[in-house]
């Protein structure tokens, strides 16, 4: 896609630091990182968003996710890891081309994820979404 930021990446008409690359996925580090080491790995092909990838290129990119965060880890020296994925612009997705967060975290890096909510009725809630499969 031409006006695509992360599809200009993997063509190469705008740098990034490449952490790893394949036929189908390119890794690199994220210019505003949750804590250092926070890696985006996308498809090479363009999708919008994780529901309209092609299920071999979420296969790759799930690959490429279990090879980078081990490596992450020890070149960072964290304990642990996020992986994160922001589906539509109510979830806080800004690139429309799916990408995937590696976001390395050690205890006390000052970030919170989830703060939850009432759980409500999760019986009507199941059958609700089991409805919608």
């Amino acid at each position: 896609m031409p006006d695509c930021l992360f599809c200009n990446i993997v063509r190469g008409e705008i740098p990034c630091h490449k952490v790893y690359e394949d036929e189908r996925v390119l890794a690199f580090l994220d210019i505003q990182p949750v804590n250092p080491g926070h890696v985006l790995v996308i498809p090479k092909t363009h999708s919008a968003n994780m529901v309209h990838m092609a299920p071999e290129d979420l296969h790759a990119v799930m690959d490429a996710v279990q090879k980078i965060a081990p490596a992450l880890l020890r070149a960072v020296g964290f304990e642990g890891f996020n992986l994160g994925v922001n589906t539509g612009a109510a979830a806080g997705q800004v690139v429309f081309h799916t990408h995937f967060h590696v976001m390395p975290r050690r205890p006390g890096d000052g970030y919170e994820l989830w703060h939850g909510t009432e759980a409500g009725d999760l019986a009507a809630m199941a059958e609700k979404v089991r409805g919608a499969l």
